[in-house]
Order: C-alpha cells, then sequence, then structure tokens
C-alpha cells in the first residue's frame, strides 16, 4: 500500500514536469501515517523519515489523474457521511465506515503529492463536469440526503456503485497513460479495491 500523508483537496492539468522526482519526507506539522499493508497496523512516521519517491517521469496523465480523482474521492466521503443518522442497515453503515477509511488517506496522498509539484490541490468538485465518472448529480445528492431506513441504503448502493466504477475507468486510464510509480500504485490500489466493494455491494442490494 502506499504510505498516506495526513495532510489536508477536478480540472484539467497542465503539462507536468518530464523529469520530475517527487519525494515524500515526513514533517514536524501533519502526522504522516504508514499502513502496513490490507489488515495491517498503521504507524505515524517520525518527522524526517523518507517515505520513498516517485522513479519514473511525471506526466500531464499522472496530474490529471489525482486532479480529478481527489474531487471524486470527496463526494464519496460526503456520500458516506450521511449514513449515520439515517438509519442505515448495519452492512450498508459498515460498508460507508470502509470507505470513508480507505479514501480519506488517499485524499490526503494525492494532495500532498501535488503539492510536491507546485500544485494545489482542488478545492470543489463539480458534480456536472465529473458525471461522466460516476459522480452523483447535485439533485440525486439532494435525494439522498432526503431519504431514510431502507431507502437510503437502496439509493446509496446504487449510486456509490457507479462511484466505485467511475473511479475504476479513471484508475484504468492512469494506468494506460501514466508514468508516475506513485500515481499507479494507487490507481492499482482503486482497480483491485472498488471492484471488490462493487460485489459487496451488489451482493448487499441483491440480498
Amino acid at each position: 500500500m502506499l504510505a498516506v500523508l495526513v495532510a489536508g483537496a477536478a480540472g484539467c492539468a497542465a503539462d507536468a514536469p518530464a523529469d520530475r522526482r517527487n519525494p515524500f519526507v515526513a514533517g514536524s506539522g501533519a502526522p504522516v501515517v504508514v499502513p502496513d499493508g490490507p489488515g495491517g497496523h498503521a504507524r505515524t512516521a517520525t518527522p524526517g523519515e523518507r517515505l520513498g519517491e516517485s522513479d519514473a517521469r511525471t506526466t500531464a496523465a499522472d496530474v490529471r489523474f489525482a486532479e480529478a480523482m481527489i474531487p471524486h474521492h470527496r463526494q464519496a466521503l460526503e456520500m458516506t457521511g450521511l449514513a449515520d443518522g439515517r438509519g442505515a442497515g448495519g452492512e450498508v453503515a459498515a460498508l460507508a465506515r470502509r470507505i470513508a477509511g480507505g479514501q480519506g488517506p488517499e485524499i490526503a496522498t494525492m494532495t500532498s503529492w501535488l503539492a510536491s509539484l507546485g500544485r494545489p490541490a482542488p478545492a470543489v468538485h463539480d458534480h456536472a463536469r465529473q458525471n461522466a465518472y460516476g459522480m452523483a448529480t447535485l439533485e440525486e445528492m439532494n435525494r439522498l440526503r432526503e431519504t431514510r431506513g431502507a431507502a437510503f441504503d437502496t439509493l446509496f448502493l446504487r449510486l456509490m456503485i457507479r462511484h466505485h466504477e467511475g473511479a475504476v475507468r479513471m484508475a484504468e486510464e492512469e494506468l494506460r497513460d501514466g508514468t508516475d510509480r506513485l500515481m499507479r500504485e494507487m490507481a492499482r490500489d482503486i482497480v483491485s479495491g472498488q471492484r471488490a466493494e462493487i460485489g459487496r455491494m451488489r451482493r448487499i442490494l441483491a440480498g
């Protein structure tokens, strides 16, 4: 798994630097959480600890991936945050916590990676522009906020399955076009992890 820099969140990217290494060094500010792989125990890096660097060219495709995936993930966190207080079933509530626990740290990692290139993370997400990658529209988000109980579970699962499918497409594009080692590693994690979650959500819906 990637080292996760817990710091702070789409647009077209300008050309990224060609031969650029992106060091990740733990600082004395926000803590840097380093997970120990799936099911392992995370630890906090010590200030000054070197957490790795990109060993390949960073291209515009890599930057586009990070700048689009950050707002995409943010909407997923917005959706999962609605599960509490709306009578979500146990399986859906657990799934929402799992999604939030994975995608929050990924946002932090991509934000820090962009900062290493001197680029700010996107400030907001555009529901309409990102809809090609499965993002919920503003109307769908409002409907999700208004539902409760079993109706919430069904709508949440349908929207999140589509959302995950969009993230997988985005990650597959990064694997096809990107060159940065860290971003490609993240893309591989997204493809495998979100495909597994899609299968779980389909089983809950069918169940």
